[in-house]
């Protein structure tokens, strides 16, 4: 499991990101991007006589074009090559089709260009919730947690929640919450299989749970900056009781067993003849890049276990050796999508004896 901040450390950078962030709620006329010939743009907002201008990040950028219709790699091309007719192009859909968005920013840039209706639950608060839970349960601790310029993660294990896949091979059960202040997604909280021989962590796809960032539409005119107010903490408050109560049931036995008894049955699913193929097909469907796959092929190898088991826990170890603490969490839940494939038919007709080892091919 690849390690982040600890945890003193995650609370110092989200108290600084409370003080740094503004958030406005404006009309798209009142809005003026311009692109810069280095590369750079900027959204500028007329506020009741005042302009304030932001620089534009790359996310928001993307949420820009798919909001305007624009095809993104179009949109980079007149970023590079064209800057003022990007400038043109937005402002003239800005102008003719307007509508009102919010903008998040921070350390001024704007990091998200969003519905009016989306609901902001940040992620101070979400830890302020869960944190007390999680310091109450028997057993349970923090192994890593991060925030990254778009999710913040926690990555729970519970001790007393232990079993064997395999003698001298333990597991113990865990969770991961995560939350995206910038429009990528709900917060999650998902089921982890934590492997002690090897310090991995896979996220497992099912029983996740999920809660969506979806409010009411804010009322006004013009643009302005948006403050927490008395009735959004209420509802905050209450969203924030439904997600301690996920949490306090997230690290479940019955459901841990289940995800074990799993992982015991992939060890009698052999990859077949050819450990480089069976890496070449998962990095093509899971979009590894060159280096992802040589990680993954050389833990495989390493590993010497030539079963379903040994591949979902090559990807899982290749994790740690991931370009960021976002990428190395995809790997985590590719390993859980691997785990979560299908039986092969051939199992229910053939007896297949598992294949353990790959020292012939390494020999």
């Amino acid at each position: 499991m690849k390690q982040g901040r600890t945890l003193e450390q995650l609370g110092e950078e989200l108290q600084r990101q409370r003080e740094a962030r503004q958030d406005f709620l404006s009309d798209t006329t009142l809005m003026d991007f311009k692109a810069e010939d280095n590369g750079r743009s900027f959204i500028s907002l007329n506020m009741k006589g005042k302009t304030q201008t932001f620089a534009v990040n790359e996310l928001a950028h993307q949420q820009i074009a798919q909001r305007l219709q624009i095809p993104y790699r179009y949109y980079q091309k007149m970023m590079v090559e064209q800057p003022d007719l990007l400038s043109e192009n937005v402002n003239t859909w800005f102008h003719y089709a307007p509508e009102r968005r919010m903008l998040r920013t921070l350390d001024g840039e704007v990091r998200a260009f969003l519905s009016d209706r989306y609901r902001r639950l940040d992620n101070l608060e979400l830890c302020e919730a869960v944190l007390p839970i999680i310091r109450d349960m028997p057993g349970a601790s923090i192994n890593s947690c991060e925030v990254t310029p778009t999710h913040m993660y926690l990555k729970v294990v519970n001790k007393k929640l232990k079993a064997e896949v395999a003698v001298g091979d333990a597991v113990q059960a865990g969770f991961v919450i995560s939350n995206s202040e910038v429009g990528l997604g709900s917060v999650k909280i998902e089921p982890l299989i934590y492997r002690l021989v090897c310090k991995n962590g896979l996220v497992l796809k099912d029983y996740t749970q999920k809660k969506y960032h979806v409010g009411r539409q804010v009322e006004g005119d013009g643009a302005y900056e948006l403050y927490s107010d008395e009735t959004l903490k209420a509802d905050d408050k209450a969203f924030f009781m439904k997600v301690q109560d996920t949490v306090k049931v997230a690290a479940d036995e019955a459901k841990f067993i289940m995800a074990v008894d799993k992982l015991k049955e992939s060890m009698d699913i052999p990859l077949g003849k050819d450990p480089v193929k069976e890496v070449e097909l998962l990095a093509d469907k899971y979009q590894l890049n060159p280096n992802e796959r040589g990680d993954v092929l050389r833990q495989l190898f390493m590993g010497k276990d030539n079963s379903r088991y040994g591949l979902l826990n090559a990807v899982t170890a290749a994790s740690k050796m991931a370009s960021s603490y976002e990428r190395a969490t995809d790997l985590e839940r590719i390993g859980g999508e691997i785990l979560a494939e299908s039986l092969p038919k051939v199992r229910e007709v053939i007896n297949i004896t598992p294949v353990r080892s790959l020292n012939a091919i390494t020999a």
